[in-house]
């Protein structure tokens, strides 16, 4: 069933299918950031501009499964804000002098994920990977 929601944003009136969204990004002061597929256009909205598509994006993300190897979401806090990426829609990893760097989809946006610094995380993408494309990478 698809999670379509009405959201004003820049004088613009969006309808989005937010089962179709494969990132968002929470920060610290309340702003939710989201890419529109295919376009890379991000939408911000907080509790002030939209009340009522930010409870909608809110209550949704809430309901995503936490991290585990059968789902593809994976939550991150990652430059001040929080992160919920799908996984699935990840089409390349990059690994480096222990760092394993993604681009967030839609976006532009490089996720770098260091293993001293973040090892817990780290090994989950790389459990992620391994798991989803048969490859293991050594970093």
């Amino acid at each position: 069933m698809a999670h379509w929601i009405k959201i004003n944003y820049e004088r613009n009136e969006y309808l989005v299918d937010l089962d179709r969204l494969s990132a968002f990004a929470c920060a610290p002061n309340g702003r939710i950031t989201f890419w529109l597929p295919d376009s890379g256009t991000p939408i911000i909205i907080n509790q002030q501009s939209n009340p009522d598509g930010y409870y909608k994006v809110l209550k949704y993300i809430q309901n995503l499964s936490d991290y585990s190897l059968t789902t593809s979401w994976f939550r991150i806090i990652y430059d001040r804000s929080e992160y919920i990426v799908n996984l699935n829609t990840v089409s390349s990893f990059c690994c480096s002098l222990g760092r394993l760097k993604f681009w967030l989809p839609d976006s532009s946006i490089p996720i770098i994920l260091n293993k001293n610094s973040d090892p817990d995380n780290y090994q989950k993408l790389l459990d992620y990977i391994e798991c989803q494309s048969g490859h293991t990478l050594s970093c």
